[in-house]
């Protein structure tokens, strides 16, 4: 009962976040990148926290693959951010030498 209850919960996570990722105009964007590169961060630190406390292999492993997406996300809000705001820069990185 308790693996379907999170189950449950992770499909209508998705769901909701789909919508509203989609939702957002692209001005927006950039703002809200660095907002969810926060909340990134804490995703992370949630499934470190999960992963030490796994009690068995099949906990382990689904822990281990949210640490590995939690970072990949995280580093490629980063990244993203970094070019949206290289954009917007008055300086080309060209016309600097």
């Amino acid at each position: 009962m308790e693996f379907m209850t999170s189950l449950t919960i992770l499909v209508l996570a998705a769901f909701v976040g789909v919508e509203v990722v989609s939702k957002v105009t692209s001005t927006l964007h950039t703002p809200l990148m660095s907002g969810a590169n926060a909340i990134h961060g804490i995703i992370l630190v949630g499934a470190l926290i999960v992963t030490a406390h796994a009690t068995n292999t099949f906990v382990l492993i689904l822990a281990l693959l949210a640490v590995v997406l939690a970072s990949m996300n995280l580093v490629g809000g980063f990244v993203v951010t970094d070019r949206m705001l290289e954009m917007f820069s008055g300086t080309k990185k060209g016309a600097e030498k």
